[in-house]
């Protein structure tokens, strides 16, 4: 399972992806359509045609690890579909993940401390 951390970079792509790639066609895509590293430790998430689909890539230092999931049933929340990608909370990523509307977690906001201690 991965360990969605304060600190880990989550990165959705807008556009639905063939659902047939595997591990080294996911990290093709990475490199050329994101533009960006996958072997930095980050979590790719890809989305199906279907919307009832999600594949995560993550590199974890020994080699590429990629979790499938097919909801039963209904269909996950996803971004508006354009080119690019999307930054994530994990927050947003564990809602995602278990069929959440993604988009109803919001930050609490806290005000600002005026003095440190």
């Amino acid at each position: 399972m991965i360990a969605a951390s304060a600190d880990l970079k989550i990165y959705v792509a807008t556009r639905p992806i063939d659902f047939r790639c595997g591990h080294d066609r996911l990290a093709a895509k990475v490199q050329e359509m994101l533009r960006l590293d996958p072997f930095s430790g980050a979590a790719f998430v890809f989305r199906s045609k279907r919307a009832d689909r999600i594949k995560i890539l993550v590199w974890d230092r020994t080699g590429l690890v990629l979790v499938h999931k097919r909801l039963e049933g209904c269909k996950f929340v996803w971004p508006t579909i354009a080119d690019g990608v999307m930054r994530m909370s994990p927050a947003m990523f564990a809602a995602l993940f278990e069929g959440l509307d993604w988009r109803l977690v919001r930050p609490e906001e806290a005000p600002r401390p005026q003095v440190a201690g």
